[in-house]
C-alpha cells in the first residue's frame, strides 16, 4: 500500500541504515521513480523501485563491489540519470566505499573535468550501466554495470561506513575542481536541515527533480533527503527538461504537494519556452514550494514565472530563493515555503563600497537583490574576508558557514582544506553577502569581483544590465570579468546571441552600443569589449552555472575573436 504521509524514522547515522528501516517498516511504498523519454514527442515512461525492491538491488550491489574494493576505497559512479544511479550511490555507501558521484562520458564540454576529476579520485571501481559498459571500460580496469548484477548476489551483510560518505567533486566555476569530503553524518544532518527549511519534516511532499545526480543539490534533494524521510523522489533527465522544459512542469502538476529545485535559469526559461497549448493541461496548485539556487536569484525572474503560470495555480508564496554550496554538503538558507518573496532594493554606490543602504525600488541604479531566508540547524557570519574580523548587519563581506554539515575538507588538498575550512571550524564560502532583516543576501563571488579605480563591480549585476538591453542576447549565457589592462583593469563581456536569431540578422555594432551605453549610465563603467558568440560558445560548469574564469581563459587566448566583437 502506498499511503502519502511515511511515519517517522528514528534517527539513524548513514543513509543506507535508513534504507534498511524503510525497507522493512514500508516494503511495498514507492520509493524512486524514473520518468524517460525516449523520443521527442513522449510523455514520458515510469519506471518505479519501492523501498523493498529497492532494498534487493542495492543489497546485490553492494556485495557485488565488496568483491571488487575493500572498505574507504573510492568508487566512481558514471551512470546516466536514472534508478541504476541511485542504486549505485547507496551501494557504495552500503559496501563501506567512498562513493564519488559523476556522469558517463560524453556529457558537452566536460570530459577534461571528468578525466581531472578521475586522475585525482584514482577510484578502485567504477560503476556504470550496460549501455555506457564500452565506452567506460576504456577508463578503468574494474567496472561494474549496476544493471547486470542479478537480484541473487543479494546478501545480508550489515552496512558498514567510514567516516567518509562521498567525495563532492565542486562545479568548477572559479577553479578546478575539488572533491570535497562529505562524510555520512554530514548528508545525515543536511538532509534533515532542508527538510526542516522547506516544511518536509512535518508535511507529506514528493520530491520532483531534474538537476543531475552528480550535482550536489541533485544528489540531496532528489536522493538522501527522500532517503532520510522515506519520500517519493521522482526523477527525469536533465537533457528531457532542456529539450522540453513543460515535461517538468507535467510532473509537478501530477504529483501531491511537489518539492523541487532549479537554478534560476531554468524559471527563465520556462517563462519564455512553454507555449499556451502547453499550459493548458498545467495543474500548478498542488506545488508545495520551488527552490531557487546555485546562482544569483533574481527577483525579476521569480516575478516572471510567477505571471507566467499563475493561471495554472501556482501560488505566489512557492517561489523559495535559497543558497549553498558543496563545501557545505549543499544546503544553507532557504526562504520559507508560502511566504512573500523578500526583495531588497539597495543602493549600487554604497554596495560597491560594502554597504547595503536601501535605495528606491523604481530607481535604475538600484541592485534588486532577493533574500535567501535564514539557516536551518547551522550558524552563518559576515566577515571581513582580510581581517577575520565579524562584521554587522549591512555590512558585505564574505559569508561563513559552520555546523554539521560541513565537509571534512578536500580530498587530498590539505593546505586548500585548511585554507577554507579553517581551524575554527567557520567554513569560509568564498561568497560575498550581507544579513539584513534576518534574511541572507548573496551579492556575488568574491574571486569574481571586478575592482576598477578601487570600485568593486559585481559580474552578475552587470551581466543582468547587459541582458536586458537586447532582446537578441540570450538570458543566463554571458559573462563578465575583468582583464588586465596597462592603466588597470579592464571590463569585458561575452555574450551568446539567441538561439531564434542568427548573427547575421543582429546589427551587432548597434547592440554594443546600446550596451555599453546601459552599462555606462548604471555602473558608471566602460567595457573595453563587448563579444557576441554563438549560442553554446560560453562555457558552464558541470551544475550550468556560466564559467567566468573559462570564458575568461578562452577570450585571453583569442578564441572569441572571429565570431562578433566591437
Amino acid at each position: 500500500m502506498d499511503s502519502r504521509r511515511p511515519p517517522l524514522a528514528p534517527a539513524f547515522r548513514t543513509l543506507p541504515q535508513y534504507l534498511r528501516h524503510w525497507a522493512e517498516a514500508t516494503p511495498d511504498r514507492r520509493a524512486f521513480t524514473f520518468v524517460d523519454h525516449p523520443a521527442p514527442d513522449s510523455r514520458g515512461v515510469h519506471r518505479t523501485l519501492t523501498w523493498r525492491r529497492l532494498d534487493t538491488r542495492v543489497r546485490a550491489v553492494a556485495a557485488r563491489l565488496a568483491e571488487e574494493a575493500g572498505p574507504g576505497a573510492r568508487v566512481a559512479l558514471l551512470c546516466p540519470q536514472g534508478l541504476e544511479y541511485v542504486t549505485g550511490f547507496l551501494a557504495a555507501l552500503t559496501a563501506g566505499l567512498v562513493a564519488v558521484p559523476l556522469y558517463p562520458p560524453g556529457l558537452p564540454g566536460q570530459d577534461d573535468r571528468l578525466t581531472a576529476v578521475l586522475a585525482d579520485a584514482r577510484p578502485a571501481v567504477i560503476l556504470t550501466t550496460s549501455r555506457h559498459l564500452e565506452q567506460v571500460s576504456e577508463l578503468g580496469d574494474r567496472v561494474v554495470a549496476v544493471d547486470q548484477v542479478p537480484d541473487a548476489a543479494a546478501s545480508d551483510l550489515e552496512p558498514v561506513a567510514g567516516e567518509i560518505a562521498y567525495l563532492q567533486y565542486t562545479s568548477g566555476s572559479t577553479r578546478t575542481p575539488a572533491g570535497v569530503e562529505i562524510g555520512h553524518a554530514n548528508v545525515v544532518a543536511n538532509a534533515r536541515q532542508a527538510l526542516t527549511a522547506y516544511g518536509a519534516d512535518a508535511h507529506p511532499v514528493t520530491c520532483v527533480g531534474w538537476l543531475p545526480l552528480y550535482h550536489d543539490m541533485g544528489l540531496v534533494l532528489s536522493v538522501a533527503a527522500p532517503v532520510v524521510r522515506g519520500l517519493l523522489s521522482v526523477l527525469m533527465d536533465p537533457v528531457a527538461f532542456l529539450h522540453e522544459p513543460a515535461r517538468w512542469l507535467r510532473l509537478l502538476s501530477t504529483h501531491p504537494r511537489a518539492l523541487s529545485a532549479a537554478p534560476n535559469f531554468a524559471y527563465d526559461y520556462c517563462a519564455s519556452a512553454v507555449t499556451d497549448a502547453q499550459k493548458e493541461r498545467l495543474r500548478l496548485d498542488g506545488v508545495f514550494a520551488l527552490i531557487n539556487g546555485s546562482e544569483p536569484v533574481r527577483p525579476t525572474t521569480a516575478d516572471r514565472f510567477q505571471a507566467a503560470f499563475a493561471e495554472q495555480g501556482l501560488a505566489a508564496g512557492t517561489h523559495c530563493p535559497s543558497y549553498g554550496l558543496a563545501e557545505a554538503t549543499v544546503f544553507v538558507s532557504a526562504a520559507a515555503p508560502g511566504q512573500p518573496l523578500r526583495r531588497f532594493a539597495l543602493d549600487r554606490d554604497a554596495l560597491a563600497e560594502g554597504k547595503a543602504l536601501p535605495a528606491r525600488p523604481d530607481d535604475p541604479r538600484a541592485v534588486l537583490l532577493a533574500g535567501c531566508g535564514a539557516p536551518a540547524g547551522q550558524r552563518i557570519r559576515i566577515a571581513d574576508p582580510l581581517s577575520q574580523a565579524v562584521l554587522s548587519e549591512g555590512e558585505v563581506g564574505e559569508i561563513q558557514v559552520r555546523g554539521p554539515n560541513v565537509g571534512r575538507g578536500y580530498w587530498n588538498h590539505e593546505e586548500q582544506s585548511r585554507r577554507v575550512f579553517g581551524a575554527d571550524g567557520w567554513l569560509r564560502t568564498g561568497d560575498l553577502g550581507t544579513v539584513l532583516e534576518g534574511q541572507l543576501l548573496v551579492t556575488g563571488r568574491l574571486k569574481d569581483l571586478i575592482v576598477v579605480d578601487g570600485r568593486n563591480h559585481y559580474p552578475q549585476d552587470v551581466e543582468a544590465t547587459v541582458q536586458d538591453t537586447h532582446p537578441a542576447l540570450r538570458r543566463d549565457r554571458l559573462a563578465a570579468f575583468g582583464v588586465a589592462g596597462g592603466s588597470g583593469e579592464r571590463v569585458v563581456v561575452v555574450a551568446e546571441h539567441a538561439r531564434t536569431t542568427g548573427l547575421a540578422e543582429i546589427d551587432v555594432p548597434a547592440l554594443v552600443r546600446a550596451v555599453r551605453a546601459a552599462v555606462s549610465a548604471r555602473h558608471g563603467l566602460r567595457l573595453a569589449d563587448v563579444v557576441v558568440v554563438a549560442p553554446g560558445t560560453v562555457p558552464r560548469t558541470s551544475s550550468g552555472k556560466v564559467s567566468r574564469a573559462l570564458t575568461r581563459e578562452r577570450y585571453l587566448a583569442g578564441a572569441y575573436a572571429v565570431d562578433g566583437a566591437a
